[in-house]
């Protein structure tokens, strides 16, 4: 979850589990080297005596009195003990009973993870009991998945009436099977994946996502209800005895090692230079891409705002996966989901805006269309944290392809404002975060100065109301001087393109 709060990485002290786990999937040369150099590989004597005088934030978390949490609705950080949701969901009148239980994905679902579930599992049967909500599985991996077959934790699962799905992203990003029964009522579902923001799993803003471990959502599967406390409460069996669920038990590391399983590589050729890369034009899935044009040398100005966006922008509000993935390979039709989960932050809608060429209201895939076909560029506004959550290049993409030149926040998610450097957009940021406020829906901004654009100058941006009265307002960026020739080349890949060619 370290890219939620826009961290490059997130470090762990090498310890004696990491050396197991990298044992056991092969990588024996990797831990003998690490072992011996095990003592640098941890954090330093006089960090670990006075950690915040290193570091700007110190979290410490007693194990002895950590509870369950179950995080969401529409946020992975909005966090409470399991014990605690059920009076909450009652609060706010959240659905109760969840319309759907999901352990996997590439988040908790490690070999110990799904032993942890399958425990559970395992004695709920023995003690009669029955999964009371649709229970959906899906491995981490290829190894994970014949690993488990192996060791009969499938049968566990299946036994329960689980349905265990492909060794893929699936119900995290939307793809699966949800009813519009479901979807179309307010429902609540529970997930061991890492995100859940709104429309992300299935495209229903009905649908409230609450994330928590795979122990935790095989309890609230069992339970059929959001309000059971697994550490406290207990549940009755077919015979009408009350049953407290076992405390799950997980094996780090399977004790006859990893099976790969199926392997799908397929070799590609010594020399790739004489390949034809051909695609129908007539093709709804598939398109070549056209190189962005470099910039012209000159200040951008007339710029309408076609999205001032309110509150959180993930890259699930810029470019919504689900339904939308099959387009992945076509920049122009991927195109038609941007910004469609954006709250416009002058009306409180949800993606539509005011297209500022014909004065009408429209979807902003249809406002942007518009403005790329009429050759006018243009400009985003992002609150705090724009563009969080996964690193989705579409999030920068699809804006580069429609027009946008320039992205203003308040803050950045780091990884999506990397994106936006990679395409050609220009990611400034408030020098006062309260000039977010000065734009208004029918202004036009200028970015002047480009010419002189330096690492750690600020750059001034010109916003025109339309009685024609001006004010300046400082931005800042942070390209280095490989970044800003990204942005003066038309993208990164322009200037790899062109090497190249040279070579």
């Amino acid at each position: 979850m370290g890219a939620e709060i826009g961290a490059t990485t997130s470090l762990f002290a090498y310890d004696d589990a990491i050396a197991r786990y990298l044992k056991s999937t092969g990588r024996e040369e990797i831990a003998d080297a690490a072992t011996a150099i095990a003592h640098h590989l941890r954090a330093d004597d006089e960090v670990l005596a006075d950690p915040r005088s290193h570091y700007d934030q110190v979290i410490t978390i007693d194990l002895d009195t950590l509870a369950p949490h179950i995080n969401g609705p529409a946020t992975p950080d909005l966090a409470r003990p399991v014990g605690e949701l059920g009076a909450e969901a009652r609060e706010n009148g959240w659905p109760m009973e969840p319309s759907a239980a999901l352990v996997g994905s590439c988040t908790n679902s490690s070999y110990e993870d799904i032993t942890r579930a399958a425990s559970i599992l395992r004695k709920a049967a023995a003690d009669g009991l029955k999964v009371k909500t649709p229970l959906l599985i899906t491995p981490g991996s290829e190894q994970v998945r014949a690993t488990i077959e192996r060791d009969g934790l499938l049968e566990v699962f299946e036994a329960a009436g689980a349905t265990v799905l492909a060794n893929a992203c699936g119900p995290c990003i939307g793809q699966w099977s949800r009813p519009e029964s479901i979807t179309s009522e307010p429902n609540t579902i529970v997930t061991s994946y890492n995100r859940n923001f709104p429309k992300r799993n299935d495209g229903s803003p009905n649908t409230l996502a609450f994330v928590t471990s795979p122990e935790t959502v095989v309890a609230l599967a069992l339970a059929g209800t959001l309000d059971f406390d697994p550490l406290h409460d207990t549940l009755t069996n077919g015979d009408g005895e009350q049953v407290s669920l076992a405390e799950p038990v997980g094996e780090e590391l399977p004790a006859a090692g990893f099976t790969p399983g199926e392997s799908g590589f397929i070799a590609p050729p010594e020399s790739g230079t004489g390949v034809e890369v051909v695609v129908s034009p007539d093709s709804d899935r598939l398109q070549l891409l056209t190189p962005f044009e470099p910039w012209d040398g000159e200040d951008l100005t007339a710029l309408p705002v076609l999205l001032k966006a309110k509150g959180k922008c993930t890259t699930d509000h810029i470019s919504m996966a689900g339904p939308w993935l099959k387009y992945r390979g076509h920049l122009e039709n991927i195109s038609g989901n941007l910004f469609i989960g954006a709250v416009n932050a002058f009306t409180g809608e949800t993606g539509a805006g005011k297209d500022q060429l014909d004065g009408t209201t429209k979807p902003y895939p249809d406002i942007a269309r518009h403005y790329h076909e009429a050759g006018q560029s243009w400009v985003a506004v992002g609150d705090e944290n724009y563009g969080e959550g996964s690193s989705r290049e579409h999030a920068a993409m699809e804006p580069r392809f429609r027009g946008c030149v320039a992205v203003i926040t308040r803050s950045f998610a780091r990884i999506h404002e990397t994106n936006l450097k990679k395409q050609g957009v220009l990611p400034l940021t408030f020098a006062d975060p309260a000039d977010y406020d000065r734009i208004e829906e029918d202004d036009r901004l200028a970015i002047r100065g480009l010419a002189d654009l330096t690492p750690d100058l600020p750059v001034t941006v010109t916003i025109t109301k339309p009685d024609g009265s001006t004010v300046d307002i400082a931005c800042i960026h942070t390209m280095n001087d490989e970044q800003i020739g990204w942005f003066r080349a038309g993208g990164a890949l322009n200037i790899i393109r062109a090497a190249q060619h040279r070579d």
